[in-house]
């Protein structure tokens, strides 16, 4: 783990590995090692899933873990699993990260219906995202300990845009200053355009941040957040961080403007 800075969060770590497909593996082994670690402790896991091509690859690695016997084992029976992000679209459309987190991962390993938290489908009766976001806080709160509105997030993942949103707080965006642990997103630059975003207050509260970062078009981003200390209401990503260690993990393209050594 990395010490805190002096008053603030911890100092990133970074992880660079020589392309996607060995940074998604590297990453399912450490998430399945996360998540073994907090049922040692706590007896459950609980994970902040994102979507994206990255994040897809890596459910999609854990799965084939969870296949090999003489791996390290997580109790899938005793796994909370969250969303940081959703697109507010009907229950079967293709976007919607559930549905892709369901097939990589989450069914495969028997993950109980009762323990897979999804932020509402558009079609689910809500009046809009604002509704359904409200619902999703009070859903956190319900399985916070008393007097918390959030319970406790063993591991939130993140992906990052090249214009360096995450989940789906973007630049200059009304979420990037919204203090509501989950807010409604509309008019997002990138299609589908209406979506239900944790906030950074529920991001920031999760004890490990992981940023899962590909591609030689997010280095500027990368390199801005991790170099230059870019302001989170123009750079989201630079403006998240977990409790306890905040860790990016980028393949060589991702990493590409950042100095010898991160």
């Amino acid at each position: 783990m990395t010490p805190p800075r002096e008053g603030g969060p911890p100092v990133p770590d970074v992880v660079v590995e020589p392309d996607a497909d060995r940074l998604a593996r590297a990453a399912a082994a450490a998430l399945v090692a996360r998540l073994a670690a907090a049922q040692a402790v706590h007896g459950t896991a609980s994970v902040v899933l994102t979507g994206g091509g990255i994040g897809t690859a890596v459910l999609e690695r854990v799965a084939e873990l969870a296949a090999e016997p003489a791996r390290e084992r997580v109790d899938w029976t005793a796994v909370d699993v969250w969303w940081g992000d959703e697109r507010f679209v009907p229950a079967d459309d293709a976007e919607r990260n559930e549905l892709g987190a369901r097939r990589a991962l989450l069914d495969r390993v028997g993950v109980p219906a009762e323990r897979v938290h999804a932020m509402p489908p558009s079609d689910a009766g809500f009046a809009g995202p604002e509704d359904a976001a409200a619902w999703y806080a009070d859903q956190l709160a319900a399985a916070a300990p008393e007097g918390a509105a959030l319970p406790r997030l063993d591991l939130l993942l993140l992906g990052m845009g090249p214009e360096g949103h995450v989940a789906s707080i973007f630049p200059d965006s009304p979420a990037v200053s919204d203090e509501r642990p989950v807010v409604a997103v509309r008019d997002c630059p990138k299609p589908p355009p209406t979506r239900v975003s944790l906030g950074f207050g529920a991001i920031n509260a999760a004890e490990e941040v992981w940023l899962l970062v590909s591609g030689e078009g997010k280095a500027p981003a990368v390199a801005r957040a991790l170099r230059d200390g870019a302001p989170a209401r123009e750079l989201p990503a630079a403006g998240v961080h977990g409790r306890r260690a905040t860790r990016w993990l980028l393949d060589t393209a991702a990493a590409g403007e950042l100095p010898p050594g991160g």
